[in-house]
């Protein structure tokens, strides 16, 4: 009898100090999720981290086969390295596999351009942001931004300028990043104009730099795919 008292009593005992050690183990957890988060801010571990990132191998860079030629293209058209289009593409939508290519500031299309930015900033209903209030009748028609000042580009040749059409959108950045100072070599400006944050900066130039480094073993895996899917 006094054996199973004992036994409830160390029973009990155990199951007092697991209630005891859930809220001191929550406790130990946030702590150090809290810690990490600073940490990942000192530029030490930033500095890090990026100089692991610039070692993966090629085969580990997602870019989707069927957009490379696109970018190659327009850049050629415009004078700026197709790796920077790649960049601006996988993090404006990831390279448009986003449920929706509207962003809550008014962004559109596969490249993220504001309206006012795609169709002119001249036209009467475009401030603040340059949202606008522009109808997609004009929005995509070449000669009303033409007449505007905007980058909007019908690559295509269908006769519309169209945000949300693939090759339409990267010919419109490549255009886009050409005036802003890419087609000169001044990378870095050309992206601030295209978005102006630091860290938005930072994020472009950190896949330009990676795209850029294993550009040939890109452009050759590109061309083997397509090959093959066309057999």
């Amino acid at each position: 009898m006094v054996n199973k008292k004992k036994q409830q009593l160390h029973m009990k005992l155990k199951l007092w100090l697991i209630i005891l050690l859930i809220p001191v183990s929550i406790a130990l957890y946030t702590t150090t999720i809290i810690m990490w988060q600073q940490l990942k801010e000192l530029p030490i571990i930033k500095k890090l981290g990026a100089e692991d990132m610039k070692d993966i191998p090629a085969f580990d860079i997602e870019i989707p086969n069927k957009y490379i030629p696109i970018y190659q293209k327009a850049a050629k058209k415009y004078n700026i390295p197709w790796t920077l289009l790649a960049a601006h593409h996988r993090i404006e939508t990831r390279f448009s596999t986003m449920k929706t290519l509207e962003s809550p500031v008014g962004a559109v299309g596969h490249m993220q351009f504001m309206p006012c930015t795609f169709v002119g900033w001249k036209h009467p209903s475009c401030k603040d942001l340059g949202k606008g209030n522009i109808q997609k009748k004009e929005l995509t028609d070449p000669k009303i931004i033409n007449s505007y000042g905007g980058y909007g580009v019908d690559a295509n040749g269908d006769g519309l300028a169209d945000p949300y059409n693939i090759e339409d959108a990267i010919y419109s950045a490549a255009n886009y990043l050409a005036a802003s100072g890419a087609a000169n070599g001044k990378i870095k400006k050309a992206v601030y104009h295209y978005n102006h944050d630091d860290e938005y900066v930072e994020n472009v130039l950190f896949y330009y730099k990676l795209y850029d480094k294993h550009k040939k073993e890109l452009v050759f895996n590109s061309k083997i795919a397509l090959d093959a899917s066309k057999k």
